[in-house]
């Protein structure tokens, strides 16, 4: 084997390493870390060690969270748009234009092929439009990502929805999803926003033409992402350009930045890992809601005298009304008698099917219900007052 290179890039949500021989990858991983950078670079590097041997690497680390890990792992640091640039000149040649959408933050890279410069538009203060946006988005349909690109395939309408901020696209979200949108609609419109974002955000009106390379991990694994960025752009196969390895572009850019001076063996890189300082800083801390059980004790009583009167719906007899609220993201049912004694509640997750949740537990108050009860009325309200009345002739809505 030749001169081997490392690169590492420490993302905000996973960690990208790979090995490069003459530019060529002979070992690469990307995992999440969960917040546990160290640990899960270590797995990297023993994984590294099991395939290649205590090989000796010219290394270099990037990404958001590289430079304070690159003193700990006695690494040089070069910052992730310079190796991403590096990557795409020595494997893509004649890129225009490079797309990264990674965990928190997206990119975009213009390349001037004459004269060698680049320009680049990031956006790094909002993680809106970025993977854990699509992760955030993915949860509230209750989807694993890879569900969400596959369900984006069989859509046959778009929705408008804010890709800004996580909060203002929930709100855009779910009031479609308590109407009964398809969520194969849905996911295809969170594919939709990012691109909106991304392009109208960080481009600002500067054409994206040409050769268009797309890089990171959402754009890597999501083909449905891949293809409506390209029919936005408006770009052909051709210039549609989605190299094997752009999971790993910062890594494999820092790889070949690094400096052959400055080599180290993968077992002293891990032993630097594992002797990494850790630097824990003093939380400021609310003060406590009670003093004590006394001043706990005194509170709960006070809340108590509002409590709902409660009857055995196994018990009773006589009529019943049906209240349901199909909330933003819980849906409520109760049965009361017309004196308002609550015979059956019902407290649960929208779980991104507020129907289906209300039908369960309409089928648990018809399986508990005693023979001489009668539900003579029945309300719904929330946002999906209007799915309720016209999918179970729920009598009125309010």
């Amino acid at each position: 084997m030749g001169k081997n290179r490392l690169g590492v890039d420490v993302g905000s949500t996973t960690v990208k390493l790979a090995v490069v021989d003459g530019g060529r990858t002979v070992f690469s991983r990307y995992r999440r870390h969960h917040s546990n950078i160290g640990d899960t670079l270590q797995g990297l590097v023993n994984e590294a060690m099991d395939e290649l041997g205590d090989v000796r690497v010219a290394a270099m680390i990037t990404g958001s969270g590289g430079m304070t890990l690159a003193g700990w792992a006695g690494l040089a640091f070069v910052q992730e748009v310079v190796a991403v640039s590096e990557a795409i000149r020595q494997t893509c040649p004649g890129v225009d234009v490079a797309i990264e959408i990674g965990g928190e933050d997206a990119k975009i890279i213009y390349f001037d092929n004459v004269s060698g410069g680049i320009e680049q538009r990031m956006n790094g203060i909002c993680a809106g439009g970025t993977g854990s946006f699509i992760d955030q988005m993915a949860t509230l349909l209750k989807m694993q990502p890879d569900q969400l690109n596959d369900a984006a395939k069989l859509h046959t309408v778009l929705y408008p929805i804010a890709a800004r901020c996580g909060v203002f696209a929930k709100s855009d979200i779910q009031p479609l999803i308590n109407e009964g949108a398809a969520r194969a609609d849905l996911a295809a419109s969170v594919f939709a926003a990012v691109v909106s974002q991304t392009i109208s955000g960080l481009a600002c009106g500067k054409p994206i033409r040409g050769k268009v390379a797309f890089l990171g991990g959402p754009l890597h694994f999501m083909s449905e992402l891949r293809a409506r960025f390209a029919q936005v752009l408006k770009l052909d196969d051709a210039d549609a350009v989605s190299p094997e390895d752009s999971h790993l572009f910062a890594a494999i850019g820092a790889a070949m930045s690094a400096e052959e001076e400055g080599d180290i063996a993968l077992s002293t890189l891990l032993e630097n890992l594992r002797g990494r300082q850790v630097v824990d800083h003093e939380i400021a801390r609310m003060a406590p809601l009670f003093d004590g059980d006394a001043q706990y004790r005194a509170f709960s009583a006070r809340h108590a005298v509002g409590t709902v009167a409660r009857r055995e719906l196994a018990g009773y007899t006589g009529e019943a009304y049906l209240g349901i609220d199909a909330g933003s993201t819980t849906t409520k049912l109760a049965l009361i008698t017309p004196s308002g004694e609550l015979l059956y509640s019902k407290y649960a997750g929208n779980e991104g099917n507020p129907l289906e949740v209300v039908v369960r537990a309409l089928k648990e108050i018809y399986a508990a219900l005693p023979e001489g009860v009668r539900i003579t009325g029945s309300c719904a309200t929330g946002y999906g007052e209007g799915l309720m009345k016209a999918a179970l002739s729920v009598d009125i809505g309010e």
